[in-house]
């Protein structure tokens, strides 16, 4: 609803030492929260056939794309996403890889999808380009460009300290596999930034709600008090940052030292 990116970083503490040895600093993920499979449109076919893809325009025009000739039982899968979400999802990653001073790195399957996942590659390097090269070339940061197997590759012998951009599904899959890695999903800090200007920050292992569900049934629960500490401390930051109040962000500072 939002159509923001959602940025996910491990909370290091010095008794709980991250499972990959390179390993020494923290690896952020920027997921792109909008699109792909997560709004997609499935069928399954119980018959042979022909499977398309088919556009009209705004002004009737037909687009046809053959995807497969069946002849037997099969399943059928379509997404979208829009440039405006991924310039969006560019910006935000960007302007947090210059708010953090870490680099960028963002990695595709462009090899592959050569219209899809190339779109995602060249906005990313488009907007850097005319945006952003100077500004990262200031803060002594960079952007680094790849495909999503070598990234993969990369990341496990790097020491860190870089925002890994995702598509939305690898971004899911990835921001896990980072927090098993660095202890757990509650020691993964997640905030939720949009276009517009919006933050929403909250426990990354996302179970507040069935818990809450639980608790209205008289039913014993638990959640996760670090993961929501430090959501809380973060939301407490950028109030303290929206409304010019510094004795709020420094009592947020405080708050998670303890």
């Amino acid at each position: 609803m939002l159509d923001g990116t959602v940025f996910r970083k491990p909370i290091i503490v010095n008794n709980i030492k991250p499972a990959v040895k390179t390993w020494k600093k923290p690896i952020s993920i920027g997921r792109h929260a909008y699109g792909d499979v997560y709004k997609n449109a499935e069928i399954r076919t119980e018959n042979g056939g022909k499977a398309e893809i088919v556009f009209t325009d705004s002004l009737g025009q037909e687009t046809r794309e053959t995807i497969m000739e069946f002849s037997g039982p099969g399943i059928i899968q379509g997404m979208h996403n829009t440039e405006a979400s991924i310039s969006s999802f560019a910006r935000a990653c960007f302007e947090y890889s210059l708010a953090e001073k870490i680099d960028c790195w963002f990695a595709t399957k462009d090899t592959v999808s050569k219209i899809y996942d190339q779109t995602f590659k060249n906005i990313f390097e488009d907007i850097y380009e005319a945006e952003y090269k100077e500004k990262f070339a200031g803060a002594g940061i960079s952007f680094f460009y790849t495909l999503i197997d070598d990234l993969v590759a990369r990341i496990m012998k790097s020491d860190g300290g870089v925002l890994w951009a995702c598509k939305n599904y690898d971004g899911d899959v990835m921001s896990d596999m980072v927090a098993s890695a660095f202890g757990s999903l509650a020691m993964m800090s997640s905030v939720l930034v949009s276009p517009q200007g919006y933050f929403e920050y909250e426990a990354a292992h996302g179970t507040v709600q069935r818990h809450y569900y639980k608790h209205l049934k008289g039913e014993k629960t638990s959640t996760n008090a670090v993961a929501l500490i430090f959501a809380w401390t973060g939301a407490l930051r950028k109030r303290g940052e929206l409304d010019g109040l510094p004795l709020l962000s420094d009592f947020q500072t405080g708050l998670k030292k303890q």
